[in-house]
């Protein structure tokens, strides 16, 4: 089994290569080649898009009697991949391009457009120059023109330049900083100033409801203290006295408030029987018979829890009387 990859094959020594028969093969022959399509191109036949760089099977040829400087041209053949009409298209050394030639349009040549009209009239221009020297004259004052434009165009912008070299960015960076401080320091006393109103407004926010809990508090309290009682009277300060007409009137009230909160000791309750009046002492007999039977009937009556018959006074008048007795006694 021989090799696969001989560098160095076998001839005999009796190998002529002129006898060698040739192939001829046609010149106008067909080569099937991969390539892709080498612009945007839409089919004639049903509208189908065609992008550049899609891959083909393409038939490939040389195109009879026709070569630049020298160079054949190739002509392609592609099918639409909708409608699979024949497409072709060909090299074009000159503006090493690709020409459409049928089955489709090139789309999107608008800078192809451009230089070829661009082109023409530089042509035309030359053209023109041959056969007209007044229009060589016109054509350069024309460029002159332009050509001072130019110029000035160019003069302006180096002016511009040299104002922009001259300008301090270490400076203008400087500034910008600064004008950063300040914008933040700024910022802190808007926030500071904030939160001292914030506070402030919480204080006094506080203040007053303290205020208004003291008031409520002194107002209960007021109210406790107007309540009535049976012993204001003898309690309070004495201006109500002061400001009545008569000394009289004040006992008589605080006579009634005392009944109202003691009771009366002239009446029925069980403080009346409780006051006794004291016997008196006498030299004589007489008179101590005379008081006895006054004690005898004051007993009687005390026994029986009925006030004494003689007593038509109040109970203080009684209180008085028993006091004064007793000083008597004492004396």
């Amino acid at each position: 089994m021989s090799e696969r990859k001989v560098l160095n094959k076998y001839y005999p020594p009796d190998f002529d290569p002129s006898k060698i028969p040739k192939l001829k093969l046609p010149k106008d022959r067909q080569y099937v080649v991969r390539l892709m399509a080498p612009f945007n191109m839409r089919c004639k036949t049903c509208g189908e898009y065609i992008y550049k760089g899609k891959k083909f099977n393409a038939r490939k040829e040389t195109v009879q009697n026709e070569l630049y400087m020298g160079l054949p041209i190739f002509r392609f053949y592609i099918k639409c991949t909708r409608c699979l009409a024949e497409i072709t298209f060909k090299t074009d050394p000159e503006n090493t391009d690709y020409a459409m030639e049928h089955g489709a349009t090139r789309n999107f040549q608008a800078e192809k457009l451009l230089e070829e009209e661009e082109k023409k009239i530089q042509q035309e221009r030359e053209e023109e120059e041959l056969n007209n020297p007044m229009k060589v004259l016109e054509n350069r004052t024309r460029d002159s023109k332009m050509e001072m434009e130019v110029l000035e165009n160019l003069q302006e912008l180096k002016d511009l330049n040299q104002r922009q070299a001259r300008v301090d960015f270490e400076g203008m960076l400087d500034k910008y900083k600064e004008m950063e401080q300040r914008q933040r320091e700024r910022e802190l006393e808007e926030d500071e100033r904030e939160t001292k109103e914030m506070l402030d407004r919480a204080l006094i926010k506080r203040l007053r409801d303290s205020d208004s809990e003291e008031e409520t508090e002194n107002a209960n309290e007021g109210r406790k203290h107007t309540a009535d009682k049976p012993t204001d009277i003898l309690t309070t300060d004495g201006n109500a006295g002061s400001q009545s007409s008569s000394s009289a009137v004040v006992k008589k009230q605080k006579l009634e408030s005392w009944e109202r909160s003691v009771g009366g000791l002239g009446g029925k309750g069980a403080l009346g029987s409780l006051v006794v009046r004291k016997k008196p002492q006498a030299a004589d007999t007489q008179k101590g018979a005379g008081a006895k039977p006054a004690s005898s009937t004051a007993s009687a009556s005390a026994s029986n829890g009925q006030p004494v018959s003689s007593q038509s006074g109040s109970s203080l008048s009684l209180l008085g009387a028993y006091t004064d007795s007793d000083d008597s006694n004492s004396d």
